[in-house]
């Protein structure tokens, strides 16, 4: 941890983080094995959560959800496009799309949709199609999944600015169908404790609670909370 760059506030404007430059992990498990707190595992605080809590936590690492929305060749497009989005590149990840994909087959909107879009299922199977249809015309790819890294995320920051155009892009708003496709992501991602572990996220604080809240005795960090490595 010599190079200050490694750390979010410290790193060039608009670099990423390459997962190589942080620390291995060192206990537990986080996406592809590095992070910024190696020592760090929330899954050793679950004596201290209630029972349900425990059960539906651990029940996102040890049960992953099988693809049963998707088609063979949607999930394959579509696990690229989010493993592109949480630039996960390596293993172990997060099975992001398990998780959306469960979302869908149960049929957990959130309550709404847009005059101008499909409903979420439909709407993620047209970004499928997309993807290929992009891919293909544009980048001159075998497909989405079989591109470079750099490839797709040539094509993920052209879907980010909204100007994927073309065959299936034209049922959809492609700017919101952005949004709504990254929104799903995001809560399967950060929803699982590999996740929290990269972060640094204490997990559930009930029934434990909290205590020090900034006060001038306790600080500002629980005593379960881990401490960030430092350049």
């Amino acid at each position: 941890m010599q190079d200050p760059s490694r750390l979010p506030n410290l790193r060039p404007k608009g670099d990423n983080a390459d997962p190589e430059d942080l620390p291995r992990h060192r206990n537990g498990i986080t996406p592809q094995m590095h992070g910024r707190f190696p020592d760090y595992n929330v899954l050793d605080e679950t004596d201290h959560w209630d029972e349900v809590t425990r059960e539906v936590v651990l029940d996102r690492v040890e049960n992953t959800p099988g693809i049963r929305f998707f088609t063979a060749e949607e999930a394959a497009t579509l696990k690229a496009y989010c493993d592109t989005i949480t630039h996960q590149h390596r293993e172990p990840r997060i099975p992001v799309l398990s998780f959306v994909d469960e979302k869908l087959l149960k049929g957990q909107g959130d309550g709404y949709q847009y005059a101008d879009m499909p409903d979420d299922g439909t709407a993620w199977r047209l970004v499928a199609q997309g993807l290929e249809y992009s891919a293909q015309r544009e980048w001159r790819a075998s497909s989405f999944a079989g591109a470079p890294i750099s490839t797709r995320e040539d094509i993920v920051a052209v879907f980010a600015d909204g100007k994927l155009q073309g065959g299936p892009w034209e049922q959809l708003n492609v700017s919101r169908v952005f949004k709504l496709t990254t929104k799903h992501i995001c809560q399967a991602f950060y929803s699982h404790p590999w996740a929290w572990n990269e972060i640094g996220f204490g997990g559930p604080a009930y029934p434990r609670g909290y205590a020090a809240f900034g006060s001038d005795h306790l600080g500002d960090r629980e005593q379960w909370e881990p401490i960030q490595a430092t350049p």
